[in-house]
C-alpha cells in the first residue's frame, strides 16, 4: 500500500497539470505543421490532440476535423494523401487521385514544401519556448544573483579532494569565463569525465584546481538515488534582494534564445555521454516521471509551471528532430535521401524504416517508464 501511495500522490494536482502542459505543447507543435501545410495548399483532414477515440470534435469551414482524444500522449495532423497519423503515403488512394485532387495532396507537393511542413512542428516548439522565456525576462526579469558562489562542497567528491571550499567563486571552467551556476554546469557537462580546470576567486586571489569528474550518487527528490557525472559542487543560496532585472524586448529575446540553446546543448551532451557509456541512463523519464515533476513544479506557482512548459517544449522539439523514422526527423531523413537519389525511397524501404522507428520509440518509452516506476518506489 505504501508503494502504491507513492504512485498516486501526484494525481490530485499532477495529472491535471500534466494534461494542461502536454495539451499546450502538442497543440503548438501540430499547429506548426498545420499552418505551413495550409500555406502551401495542402488539404488537412484531421487535427488531433491525443490518440484514440475522440472526446470531442468539430469540423471547420475547410473540412478539417478537429478533435481531442482520450490518450493524451501526443497528437497528429493528417494530410490528404496520408494513410495514417505517421504520414505514411496512402498509395492505393494516391494512384486513383484526379489531377485536381493531387494539387491538394501532401505526397505530391514539392520536396522543399514537404520538408518545411515537417520541420514546422519542432520549430513551433522552439518558438513557443522562446516566446515564454522572452515574456518571462521582460515581465519578471533575469535572476542576476544566480552567480557562481559555491554554497556546498560534497564530502568525498572530486571537488573536495581537489581542495575547493565553500565560499569560493568560480570564474572560469577550462578557460571559459562563467557568470552563472548554470554556465558552470554546462561547461562541466561538455568536459564529461575529462580532467577539468576550475579557476576560482578565494579571498580576493585567483587560484586554479584540476578536478577529475566521476559518477557520483546523489539523493533523488522523488525518492531513492540517482548517479550522474559531477564534481560535487552546490550553488549558494545567499542572494541579495532585488535580484531580478527586467530586460528590454531585444535583450529578452537574446536571453531567451540563449536559454533554449542551453537546454538543447545540455541535453545533447548528456545523450552523447549516455550513448558512449559515460553517463547513467537512470535520468531518462517517461510520462509518469514528467507528470511527477509537473506536480512538484505546478504546486510551487504558476510562473514556474509556465517555465516548465517552455523547457518541455524545447525537449519535445529536439527529440522530434532525431533521425528516427516515425518522428519528424525521420521524415526529414527520408526527404534527404530523396534529394540525393532524385526519387523517393521505395515503399518497402519506407515501411521497414517506419517499423524499426516504431520499435525504437516504443522501446525507449518502455525503458523510461520502467525508470519512472523505480523512482516512484513501485518496485
Amino acid at each position: 500500500m505504501g508503494a502504491l501511495q507513492g504512485f498516486v500522490d501526484w494525481l490530485p494536482l499532477g495529472l491535471p497539470a500534466y494534461l494542461v502542459m502536454i495539451t499546450v505543447i502538442v497543440f503548438f507543435h501540430e499547429l506548426g505543421h498545420f499552418l505551413v501545410a495550409r500555406a502551401f495548399g495542402v488539404r488537412v483532414e484531421t487535427f488531433s490532440i491525443g490518440f484514440g477515440p475522440p472526446i470531442v470534435g468539430w469540423d471547420d469551414r475547410k473540412g478539417t476535423r478537429w478533435k481531442i482524444s482520450w490518450i493524451p500522449f501526443g497528437g497528429y495532423v493528417k494530410f490528404f494523401g496520408d494513410l495514417d497519423p505517421a504520414s505514411t503515403p496512402d498509395r492505393d488512394t494516391i494512384d486513383k487521385m484526379s489531377e485536381a485532387e493531387r494539387k491538394t495532396a501532401f505526397p505530391f507537393k514539392p520536396l522543399y514544401q514537404r520538408a518545411l511542413v515537417v520541420f514546422a512542428g519542432p520549430a513551433a516548439n522552439f518558438v513557443l519556448a522562446i516566446v515564454i522565456f522572452t515574456a518571462f525576462f521582460m515581465c519578471i526579469g533575469e535572476n542576476v544573483a544566480v552567480r557562481t558562489k559555491i554554497g556546498e562542497v560534497f564530502k568525498g567528491t572530486p571537488a573536495a579532494h581537489a581542495g575547493i571550499k565553500t565560499g569560493d567563486w568560480v570564474r572560469s571552467v577550462n578557460g571559459t569565463p562563467v557568470s552563472t551556476f548554470d554556465q558552470i554546469v554546462a561547461q562541466l557537462h561538455k568536459a564529461g569525465t575529462r580532467p577539468t580546470t576550475l579557476t576560482l576567486l578565494r579571498s580576493g586571489h585567483r587560484v586554479s584546481f584540476v578536478v577529475q569528474p566521476r559518477e557520483i550518487t546523489f539523493p533523488n527528490p522523488e525518492g531513492g538515488t540517482i548517479r550522474k557525472v559531477a564534481v560535487g559542487l552546490g550553488p549558494s543560496d545567499d542572494f541579495d534582494n532585488g535580484t531580478f532585472v527586467r530586460l528590454g524586448p531585444i535583450d529578452a529575446l537574446g536571453a531567451a534564445s540563449q536559454r533554449v540553446w542551453f537546454v538543447v546543448d545540455t541535453s545533447l551532451s548528456y545523450l552523447s555521454r549516455m550513448i558512449a557509456g559515460r553517463a547513467s541512463t537512470d535520468q531518462l523519464a517517461g510520462p509518469l516521471g514528467v507528470a511527477s515533476v509537473t506536480e512538484q513544479v505546478a504546486s510551487s506557482g504558476l510562473v514556474n509551471f509556465i517555465g516548465l512548459i517552455a523547457l518541455i517544449s524545447v525537449s519535445i522539439g529536439m527529440v522530434n528532430l532525431f533521425p528516427i523514422p516515425i518522428l519528424d526527423g525521420g521524415h526529414l531523413l527520408y526527404y534527404g535521401c530523396e534529394a540525393v537519389l532524385g526519387r523517393p525511397l521505395n515503399a518497402r524501404a519506407q515501411d521497414l524504416g517506419f517499423r524499426l522507428g516504431l520499435a525504437v520509440v516504443l522501446g525507449l518509452m518502455v525503458f523510461a517508464t520502467w525508470n519512472d516506476l523505480v523512482r516512484l518506489n513501485l518496485f
